[in-house]
């Protein structure tokens, strides 16, 4: 479908071009899949003021260039100016199977993905979720388009959290707990020091922080909390090599990474590397001196700064403090660093960090400073709407959290529940694969499924919802096409070439054919809900052709044709939903 809508834009733009002349010319002339026709270009709207004709004048020469093309069957012209193509139905059958070809646009490119990145000494909970999966999602469909990728779990082990993690290690900690659950015990005795340390601001009446940053590197106020002064004290120890110190902080890292080792494991998720924070310690003085020798930063009050303008960054910014009065370093340090090591490294054309949207100041001012720095590569935070319960948002620092592990096991629960209630005959080893495929399916493909940029309330009822848009929608139709493929074979029927289309199956090899489009725009926008809404259409599609057309009962050369179809329908939901990081069962 690529090839023809670039020959149909060609065609057409030759055409304008030597009845107007290639400067008239304002915009490409672009043909695209429509609901309303095989294929559709709305250009002349856009190009009828440059070229001093009427839109439908324009519409008329677009028509009568592309319709010699041996794929063009019909051309009309509708108003207010757009050029309506209907292709031959032997066209659509010979090509069939460009459905399944990607064109490898990413070819040589390489291409660093940043997502995930969770706190050390923390459980993953349900804001980790959107991260994780849009990330892994990107990376296969990146990969998929041809780019190499490199995905990297920035974790966050290093900041102030942890002086306060040991100070609550040795104030309270339950040892027999953390032998058992080693991260929910540093869960605990951390939200233990977050209550002790509201208490003692409260008693001294210093403002409570509502917010969860545990990054907060600002100055000790005059009236600090007696216990926020020890945690900061145990954090210069940290940050100066104290063995004791370094012996707990790489404890807590190596029980951290066996928890999440395990929850990815169970999501289908890797890596190619976990370089955190503290990989770039080594790095941070030489960052700023380079920032200060290219005049990207500047002293201030004894600190270094990098400040934004609209005439030298394209738009006015709040400085960006890289280094403290007293020397120490900052998240925005860190970022710098891992920015020219990762164009050092890799020497990426394209670079993606997933985080929500809370970032986007930090990111603007991160890219901007690369810029400065000389850095070519295109620089993308694909930032996605936060999750709140339904009472507001949820916080580590309160507790207030629904773990990921408890998450999953709820889907698949309830994924399990309702596969013994629709085929009560299934084993129970196959309905625990059913419940772990369809479980954890569909709290991906609820997640994905939605525009990234959307603000999500979480609700069991809507992550786990079996209907609609979901998962098991088109995971039940590839099983139907499997169970269909089974009963044919039966019968020593085989796949075949396709006969003359009925309209259900002209619809059906036209939605195949977009699949391609949908997996390259996903890897162009970072939108993956765009690939979901394709195979919901899709499965849609086939139910239709499984309602109109029947393939068991039908005579040999259109069983065998109809055979093809569900064969391809079956590899393309397979293999889109495998892009997503969701896998399928033969039976539900």
């Amino acid at each position: 479908m690529h090839a023809l809508l670039e020959e149909l834009g060609s065609a057409a733009s030759a055409a304008l071009v030597k009845e107007f002349g290639a400067e008239k010319l304002s915009v490409p002339v672009v043909f695209e899949p429509s609901p309303r026709a095989d294929v559709q270009c709305a250009t002349a709207m856009r190009l009828g003021k440059s070229l001093g004709r009427a839109p439908l004048d324009v519409a008329a020469l677009l028509a009568d260039a592309v319709a010699a093309h041996p794929a063009v069957a019909k051309t009309e012209v509708a108003k207010p100016g757009f050029v309506n193509v209907t292709l031959h139905d032997a066209w659509l059958a010979a090509h069939l199977d460009d459905a399944l070809v990607h064109r490898p646009v990413g070819a040589g490119q390489t291409v660093v993905l940043d997502y995930s990145s969770p706190n050390v000494a923390k459980p993953m909970h349900i804001g980790h979720i959107r991260s994780t999966i849009l990330g892994e999602a990107m990376k296969r469909v990146l990969r998929a388009v041809g780019y190499t990728v490199v995905a990297d779990n920035h974790l966050g082990d290093w900041g102030t959290q942890f002086g306060k993690l040991i100070v609550a290690w040795r104030r309270y900690l339950d040892a027999a707990a953390y032998a058992r659950d080693p991260v929910g015990e540093l869960l605990r005795i951390y939200v233990k020091f977050s209550d002790e340390e509201k208490a003692q601001k409260a008693a001294l009446g210093v403002p409570v922080r509502s917010d969860d940053d545990d990054n907060d590197d600002a100055p000790l106020p005059a009236q600090a909390p007696e216990l926020l002064r020890e945690a900061r004290a145990e954090l210069v120890k940290l940050q100066a090599g104290d063995p004791e110190n370094v012996a707990l902080w790489k404890q807590f890292i190596d029980v951290s990474m066996i928890e999440f080792e395990r929850i990815y494991k169970r999501l289908g998720v890797s890596f190619d590397e976990v370089l955190g924070e503290s990989f770039y310690n080594d790095r941070l003085p030489g960052t700023v001196d380079a920032l200060l020798a290219t005049g990207t930063a500047e002293p201030s009050q004894g600190a270094v700064v990098v400040n934004f303008t609209k005439e030298r960054d394209g738009a006015a910014m709040t400085p960006m403090l890289v280094r403290k009065a007293d020397g120490g370093f900052l998240y925005g340090t860190s970022d710098v660093a891992a920015m020219t090591y990762r164009v050092e490294r890799w020497n990426p054309s394209r670079i993606l960090i997933v985080t929500d949207e809370r970032q986007q100041l930090h990111f603007r001012q991160l890219f901007a400073v690369a810029r400065r720095l000389g850095i070519e590569a295109k620089l993308e935070h694909v930032w996605f709407g936060l999750m709140r319960l339904p009472e507001g948002t949820f916080s580590t620092r309160d507790g207030n959290v629904i773990s990921l592990e408890a998450l999953l096991d709820e889907a698949e629960e309830r994924a399990a529940a309702v596969a013994r209630s629709l085929n009560p005959e299934l084993p129970d080893a196959e309905v625990a694969n059913v419940a772990r495929v369809v479980g954890l399916g569909s709290v991906k493909y609820n997640d994905l499924s939605k525009d990234r940029q959307t603000l999500v309330t979480f609700t069991w009822d809507k992550a786990l919802s079996l209907q609609g848009n979901t998962a098991p929608y088109v995971q039940y139709a590839y099983a139907r096409i499997r169970s269909i493929q089974r009963k044919v074979a039966e019968l020593g029927a085989v796949p075949g070439p396709l006969v003359a289309l009925e309209p259900a199956e002209r619809a059906l090899v036209l939605t195949l054919l977009k699949y391609p489009l949908a997996v390259e725009e996903v890897a162009m926008s970072a939108r993956p809900h765009v690939l979901c809404d394709y195979l919901f259409a899709l499965a849609g599609a086939f139910a239709t052709f499984f309602n109109d057309c029947p393939v068991k009962d039908a005579e040999p050369a259109v069983r065998a044709a109809r055979l093809t179809l569900c064969d391809r329908v079956a590899t393309v939901l397979r293999r889109g939903l495998d892009l997503l990081g969701i896998e399928v069962v033969e039976r539900m």
